[in-house]
């Protein structure tokens, strides 16, 4: 959906699997233990005899775990103990490792089971003592177990040939997820979650299926392959059938479990659905308590993104109504998530946007404009940009007041936010019953301050890319002519706007033949203004390069790019000296900089390679067919050298093409340079 993936708010929307944070105190134990872990974990590891005691204290539980398997009271006692001393430590993320590294998760997972019980005669009677309680146990630490952790050491490490200095270098620990699925844990997990099912019901039995959820959501977490095995687990119809509960709190694990799973998933969204879950999810909507509708209203917009027929589905159940109701929520948090599906429901079709607006949701969005929350605000006006884009409601925005509290977020610094509001209002001025109201409330003077126009260009980019052929011509042919030499490169090779233009050179209709080539060519002479293309660039800025041998070479690699599923070997020091982009990424707050293999999603591996070579050797061979694309990853990467390169190749390929007005597109995009 490319019109939604657009306009969707880029940071705040986007929703990810909810991972639990494990908060319930445990008993106390051990004073030798909780000392040891306030000197270890309290920042940084102040004492090495600190961490001996840690790891210990952490080996003497699993002794007493894998000596306690058995129903006698003294066994399940002491297993109880052992779990929660092993859950207390582990909520301290630094001390993570030193539980799964003493070899906690194995005997965890056994203890997700019960013991196979014992004659009367056996010591305990026929008695099942601690029922639940041992396994809930253990389902509460290996679902902290499963938050990921980073541990960084600093070293001396070789900078050059002769120079050494201290950089912070990242330890990986286990693959803690994965580790406690290859445990086997997760059948035991899912078969905890039916342990109401064998006639135990109470407090005991509901606080243990939360456990299980909430350990199920912590190992999905962001991990694709575990969602997937979860399924195959036939994990998913239980958690369906717990969202029936008549405990908030097991509803809760299970809808945020749900939610999970559903990220970005389409086998497990299909299952979902097709375990009758949207009925009951509809129902969730209108609960009195705010985190089950908020989980619920999560779910359901997991379900839907990306997802058409799901989409349509949904609103089969009933849920526009109650979705449309949570923006007058007391949560913060369910009304932004009730904004943002409502703009997604906006995306199906006319008669949608229109019901919704029938329904009374533009009311409420125009109050949250005025919000102090950012991302309410960013999610309102998403939400009221699809519904502009419907006539009947341009005007009901407009009478509602919708117009002033738009006009201001375009001073927001929050660029999506600002871009939101902007959408918004080029769907409001298109209707010119508000052209007055426009007038009168300073939306002229935005425009003759120039602070709108950026975003109509940005508005007509995306009409260019999503909307029909016709409509992409006009637009590009428009710019073509119209446009400064400075935002050319951005309407035409980072926004396609020159695939547009060389499309028309292989129509059958003479008129668009000419029409392309008279753009091309009026795009070459803006070219040549701005920039002379009689010779080639000069070479960048002198700097020390590491060489062609260290192109992809493992030998003292400290970094790996995963690029369409192969690994490209990197090295730090070439990367940190290429570009502020890569400091940035290594040094600065990002993600990456803790990260030894980093996915490159948007970035063919032919110009990946292309891009990796100029950085090691100060120059590269540019093919026309790429010219483009490694452009736009100069730009991204901010390698002002290459850019220039790739300018250089594309202008002289435009001017050959221009000139000799060739018939087939593909000669033209494969014409050299002179």
């Amino acid at each position: 959906m490319a019109m939604e993936e657009h306009l969707r708010p880029h940071s705040s929307q986007q929703r990810k699997g909810q991972k639990r944070k494990h908060e319930d105190a445990a008993p106390s134990w051990s004073a030798e233990v909780e000392e040891a872990a306030e000197d270890a974990g309290g920042g940084e590891i102040c004492c090495r005899s600190s961490l001996e005691t840690l790891a210990r204290q952490v080996k003497d539980q699993v002794e007493v775990l894998e000596r306690s398997f058995s129903w006698r009271r003294a066994d399940r006692e002491a297993a109880k103990n052992a779990t929660h001393a092993l859950a207390d430590l582990a909520k301290n993320e630094e001390l993570v490792n030193v539980i799964v590294e003493n070899g906690a998760v194995p005997a965890l997972v056994r203890h997700l089971q019960e013991p196979t019980p014992l004659p009367r005669d056996g010591g305990c009677g026929g008695e099942r003592h601690y029922e639940h309680d041992v396994e809930k146990g253990s389902a509460f630490a290996l679902g902290l177990l499963a938050v990921k952790v980073i541990k960084f050491l600093t070293i001396a490490m070789r900078d050059s040939v002769s120079a050494y200095s201290d950089r912070e270098v990242e330890l990986y620990p286990p693959e803690h997820q994965q580790l406690i699925v290859d445990a086997g844990a997760l059948p035991l997990l899912v078969s905890l979650l039916e342990r109401h099912k064998r006639g135990c019901n109470g407090r005991s039995v509901s606080s243990l299926i939360r456990r299980a959820a909430d350990a199920i959501t912590n190992l999905a977490h962001e991990n694709s392959t575990i969602k997937t095995f979860v399924r195959i687990e036939g994990g998913i119809p239980p958690l369906v059938e717990l969202l029936e509960s008549t405990d908030p709190k097991v509803q809760r694990a299970a809808a945020g479990a749900l939610r999970t799973l559903a990220f970005k998933n389409d086998e497990n969204k299909n299952q979902i659905v097709e375990c009758s879950a949207l009925p009951t999810l509809v129902l969730m909507l209108r609960s009195h308590d705010a985190a089950v509708h908020y989980e619920a209203v999560g779910v359901i917009g997991n379900l839907v993104h990306s997802s058409p027929n799901i989409k349509k589905e949904v609103l089969a159940a009933g849920a526009l109504q109650p979705v449309i109701d949570l923006l007058s929520s007391c949560c913060t948090e369910s009304q932004r998530e009730a904004a943002l599906l409502l703009g997604q429901f906006a995306a199906t079709d006319s008669d949608c946007k229109v019901h919704i607006a029938q329904r009374g949701a533009i009311r409420p969005l125009i109050s949250m404009l005025q919000s102090n929350d950012v991302q309410l605000k960013e999610m309102s006006a998403f939400a009221l940009g699809r519904l502009a884009q419907d006539s009947h409601n341009q005007a009901g925005i407009a009478y509602e007041g919708g117009l002033v509290p738009l006009l201001k977020l375009l001073d927001s610094k929050n660029g999506s936010l600002q871009h939101n509001a902007a959408f918004a209002l080029y769907g409001i001025a298109d209707n010119e019953d508000n052209v007055s109201g426009f007038i009168s409330v300073g939306g002229v003077q935005k425009l003759q301050e120039g602070e709108f126009i950026v975003q109509v260009l940005k508005h007509l980019l995306y009409v260019m890319r999503i909307e029909e052929k016709l409509i992409q011509r006009r637009i590009a042919l428009s710019l073509a002519h119209l446009c400064s030499p400075e935002d050319q490169r951005t309407i035409f090779i980072e926004n396609n706007g020159l695939d547009v233009l060389l499309g028309l050179l292989c129509s059958s209709n003479l008129k668009q033949q000419q029409d392309g080539y008279v753009s091309l060519f009026k795009l070459v002479n803006k070219a040549m203004a701005l920039s002379p293309i009689d010779a080639a660039p000069p070479s960048p800025t002198p700097q020390v390069y590491l060489g062609e041998r260290f192109v992809n070479s493992a030998t003292i690699s400290d970094v790996t790019f995963l690029v369409e599923g192969k690994r490209f070997y990197a090295h730090r020091i070439a990367l940190l000296a290429s570009s502020d982009a890569f400091r940035a990424m290594f040094d600065g707050g990002y993600r990456e900089k803790d990260t030894r293999d980093i996915e490159i999603p948007n970035i063919r591996w032919e110009v990946f390679e292309s891009m990796m070579r100029f950085i090691y050797t100060g120059s590269v061979d540019i093919s026309v067919e790429i010219a483009q694309d490694l452009l736009r990853a100069a730009d991204q990467y901010l390698l002002e050298g290459l850019k220039r390169l790739c300018e250089y190749a594309i202008a002289q390929a435009l001017r050959i093409g221009a000139t000799n007005y060739p018939r087939d597109p593909e000669l033209f995009r494969q014409s050299s340079p002179a």
